[in-house]
């Protein structure tokens, strides 16, 4: 999997505005910073769901002008009214910026469209696969009947926020969505610098940790920790489908928190699945290979009294096995917490301070892994808990300390 981060630590996500502002937890009552103020206007989303719909909350809690489009004009007047942005008028500049947030049958089409419409604008979709929507923008662009030029190409780029809920439609939009959470950018070789860098910058400004993949690698990676978890999270949650009302009343917290994507919209993740299907299959194929193993180990203890008796290995080492994987995950909520350690950083409650926070915490040379957030309203101080790699704990300590936070002993 070839990922690049992003190649200077200074370049953690530095404006402010949206992190705060449109969270909620930092409330501004002052204009936008003028780190905020700089990106382009306006930005036009088109697609109000859970991720535009947040992401329009993000952008116009920063001071960007947001356009908003929906195909739904009750979807778009519910958008209008959570502030997620407002319907562009005739009179209105044409987007610097349009973002296509839509599902992968569709997208490619809107990005087409797009492109054609806004001649001077970057254009990027947010769908959560990308290689075939490429395929299919770039079909767009070839032949005599050609709906694009190659130029037109070169101002798309594609992007995927790694953040979402288990619930959809913009009612359930968060203007802090995407909070230290990683943003794909996805350029295709034709694409260009100067799209490939504002799409970048959308990253930042919405408070997330842009890097860069390709189309291929992007869509192995949301195989393995996106799309096959929702299969085998959907799988679980159909067989309590007609588990005995008594066992559910059993249910516990693992039982929570294993179930919880299950109550993801079926429309949508057909259309995601069926549009990675290329790389979930084999990973499927794999998991199904290993529960015929559990299977088969298990069946040899069906009718044994005498618990000495059949096979062991299949069960322990698939759990053995899940172990292993957990530690791999990274950040605080992951098993590989061994290899981070996290500090503690109190956060005045005043515009622009977490975005000084990012910048200054880049300008140390220490890397961000992982970032958890609490804040309760009326609160003087917001608190920040920093995962960075184990041993760069006292150097980042040290070096905040001499840029005036406060960071918490122990």
């Amino acid at each position: 999997m070839t990922e690049q981060p992003l190649a200077a630590p200074s370049a953690l996500p530095r404006p402010s505005s949206a992190a705060s502002a449109a969270s909620g937890a930092w409330p501004s009552g002052s204009s936008p910073s003028p780190a905020a103020a700089s990106f382009p206007s306006p930005v036009r989303i088109i697609g109000t769901g859970l991720i535009g719909g947040s992401l329009g909350l993000a952008l116009s809690g920063a001071g960007v002008d947001v356009q908003i489009q929906d195909s739904s004009p009750g979807t778009e007047s519910l958008a209008v009214e959570m502030g997620a942005g407002h319907r562009p008028g005739a009179t209105d500049a044409a987007p610097e910026l349009v973002i296509i947030a839509a599902p992968p049958d569709v997208a490619a089409r809107l990005v087409v469209e797009a492109l054609a419409a806004f001649p001077d604008a970057t254009v990027c979709d947010v769908a959560s696969v990308k290689a075939t929507v490429l395929s299919a923008v770039r079909r767009a662009a070839a032949g005599p009947a050609a709906a694009i030029s190659e130029s037109d190409l070169a101002r798309y780029v594609g992007a995927h926020p790694m953040a979402g809920r288990e619930v959809s439609g913009v009612i359930a939009a968060r203007g802090d969505l995407f909070l230290a959470r990683p943003f794909v950018v996805v350029p295709h070789a034709t694409s260009g610098a100067e799209s490939t860098a504002l799409v970048r910058r959308l990253g930042s400004e919405i408070g997330s940790v842009p890097l860069v993949m390709d189309a291929v690698d992007h869509d192995l990676s949301v195989a393995h920790v996106s799309h096959a978890p929702q299969v085998v999270a959907s799988l679980l949650g159909a067989s309590l489908a007609s588990a005995p009302e008594r066992s559910l009343e059993l249910a516990g917290q693992g039982l929570r928190d294993t179930s919880r994507i299950a109550a993801s919209d079926p429309r949508l993740w057909m259309e995601i699945l069926s549009a990675n299907a290329a790389a979930v299959s084999p990973i499927l194929q794999e998991m199904r290979d290993r529960l015929d193993e559990v299977l088969a180990g298990l069946a040899s203890h069906t009718g044994e009294d005498d618990p000495a008796q059949g096979s062991r290995r299949a069960v322990a080492q698939l759990i053995a096995d899940g172990n292993i994987g957990v530690r791999r995950i990274p950040g605080r909520h992951g098993g590989a917490a061994e290899h981070f350690a996290t500090i503690t950083v109190l956060v005045p409650d005043r515009p622009g301070e977490l975005g000084r926070l990012f910048t200054e915490i880049g300008e140390t040379g220490v890397n961000l892994e992982d970032l958890a957030l609490e804040h309760t309203f009326g609160q003087k101080v917001g608190i920040a808990h920093v995962s960075v790699q184990r041993g760069s704990e006292g150097l980042l300590t040290q070096a905040l300390r001499e840029r005036g936070w406060t960071v918490a002993e122990g």
